[in-house]
């Protein structure tokens, strides 16, 4: 059963592996991003592990070697929750965890054991368990039954912590259970779209934590849960909203993340259907995140698979009031100028030039360039309204007026 209650944070350790496929650079950035994970789950982490291998170890992930430096740091330091960054097998998992003696995840799993304790609707939570039972079925046999010293916490929020639950017939049934629940509501849920009319369809879609909930708050003047943690909303919310007197939909969608579990994308097909169904996508962008970039890219790889890629998209650079260029002394003739040192004003048109589509930069915070945002929105969804009702677009000039 699913629970909301976390206890106190939990001794964590990270595992990841520098590969022909990901450098030591792209390593760190996936192991900072593991830790905000574990962060948001609970944990506090203790140590990183790092192995540079051509591939990973087929029975235990990392190599012997390596394994006895995690397994010593393991027993002096009293560690709960080792997490490796990487999708482990079912024997994998069950080998590390004879040789760690602790609880042993990844990172779909703690992805979905955030999901299940940030949950706060019937209908998620239900999605939820869902994505946990069809991660777990091959997992079952001997899953943590041989961990005395820790029950619970993070990795154990959800099913697969009772006895009976290890039974892969019942944890089948439930999962056809859930499938035919999950059918349901998804109809009536398709029937409340298809009566919402004509109105134009905006969604905010974008990677975690990058201030889409905040943007929905200044916008619609509504009270959306937002907090610097990732997953912080994981319910689509939906608002009319009315700029310069035309009124359309607008939608806060779950974050993306890289790596993002395939059992999530399928459990959420309804909240990607208010993506899927949008007529504008708002692709809000973390600006201040040194990887800004690779999370375009996800997030585009995932518009891909639920086939809405192809949507009109309008790019929002958020939190530009974090965003700090680094700087190049100016009798330094050395260091050569990257990304890195880009002047919002030199992102603008490079982004402009490269890619060819409309973009703003804004905090949302500090509710910095909103106004030309909402002008931007209006000119897009006044396009798609007066094509839909070309008898009325006189109700809308042109020209948005506040």
């Amino acid at each position: 059963m699913l629970e909301q209650s976390t206890a106190e944070y939990e001794r964590v350790i990270l595992i990841g592996l520098i590969t022909q496929t990901q450098d030591e650079e792209k390593s760190k950035e996936y192991l900072d991003e593991l830790e905000f994970l574990a962060y948001t789950a609970g944990g506090e982490v203790l140590k990183r592990f790092v192995q540079k291998v051509q591939m990973p170890n087929p029975k235990t992930f990392i190599g012997s070697g390596k394994m006895e430096d995690v397994l010593a740091f393991v027993e002096a330091n009293d560690i709960d929750t080792a997490i490796f960054d990487d999708e482990l097998s079912p024997a994998q998992q069950k080998n590390i965890e004879k040789i760690l003696k602790c609880k042993v995840i990844d990172r779909t799993y703690l992805i979905l054991d955030i999901f299940a304790q940030r949950a706060q609707t019937s209908y998620a939570r239900t999605q939820v368990e869902l994505a946990q039972y069809e991660y777990l079925l091959p997992r079952l046999t001997g899953l943590w039954t041989h961990l005395e010293r820790q029950r619970g916490g993070i990795g154990m929020r959800g099913p697969g912590e009772t006895e009976i639950e290890t039974d892969r017939r019942i944890v089948r049934d439930r999962i056809s259970l859930l499938k035919k629940k999950i059918a349901k509501i998804d109809r009536q849920m398709e029937v409340q779209r298809g009566n919402r009319g004509a109105l134009v369809r905006v969604a905010l879609v974008g990677y975690t934590n990058v201030g889409k909930s905040t943007l929905m708050n200044v916008i619609s003047k509504s009270d959306v849960f937002a907090e610097n943690k990732l997953f912080a909303t994981l319910d689509t919310t939906v608002r009319k909203v009315v700029i310069g007197n035309l009124p359309f939909l607008l939608s806060d969608t779950v974050g993306f993340i890289r790596k993002l579990p395939t059992q999530l994308v399928e459990s959420f097909k309804s909240t990607l259907d208010e993506v899927r169904e949008a007529d504008l996508l708002l692709h809000v962008v973390d600006i201040s995140h040194p990887s800004f970039e690779d999370h375009i890219d996800s997030v585009n790889q995932i518009l891909d698979e639920i086939k809405s890629a192809e949507k009109p998209t309008f790019m929002v650079f958020n939190k530009i009031d974090a965003y700090e260029p680094e700087t190049i002394e100016s009798d330094d003739l050395v260091t050569e100028k990257t990304k890195a040192h880009f002047t919002l004003k030199e992102w603008k048109q490079t982004w402009m030039q490269r890619e060819n589509t409309d973009a703003i930069f804004i905090s949302a915070l500090n509710k910095e360039n909103l106004e030309e945002f909402r002008k931007m929105v209006y000119d897009k969804v006044r396009d798609i309204h007066v094509t839909r009702f070309p008898y009325n677009n006189f109700l809308y000039p042109e020209e948005y007026l506040e």
